[in-house]
């Protein structure tokens, strides 16, 4: 795949990726058909979508008779991280812990993703502040 570029994804957008980039590469008929059962979405739905996501450049289509096979530009894991780390530079950076910590709470782990989650927090904890300072208003420390 192509090197990671920023792509903004829609929630919708999202969905047709998941597809992708579980299967590898996909129909528009095979996508159709998922998304009708997965999200209620109808074939014009879909197409428009992994038309939207052509134009950002995350996906590339192949003609393939009178079939399109659709295929992911970004890797799946970069583009995740790249949309969580957007998000949370939009939220004043005093509360992200508690949001993190809500947030993984709410969350299906395994053993293994909580063992990892422990061994990034422990070596994160040797050069943590003492309190994080609001970023909501130049030269406001505290909302």
């Amino acid at each position: 795949m192509e090197a990671q570029t920023k792509i903004e994804i829609s929630d919708a957008e999202w969905e047709v990726m998941r597809v992708t980039w579980t299967l590898g590469n996909v129909t528009s008929s095979q996508m159709a058909e998922i998304m009708a059962e997965k999200m209620g979405w109808k074939t014009a739905t879909v197409k428009t979508l992994l038309g939207r996501l052509i134009k950002k450049g995350a996906l590339r289509a192949e003609k393939h008779g009178r079939a399109f096979t659709y295929y992911p530009t970004v890797d799946e894991q970069p583009s995740m991280d790249e949309a969580v780390t957007t998000l949370f530079g939009h939220l004043c950076q005093m509360r992200v812990g508690q949001t993190l910590a809500d947030l993984v709470g709410q969350l299906n782990l395994s053993q293994n993703d909580i063992a990892n989650l422990q061994t990034v927090l422990a070596k994160k904890a040797t050069t943590a502040p003492a309190t994080v300072d609001c970023d909501c208003l130049p030269g406001e420390t505290s909302c």
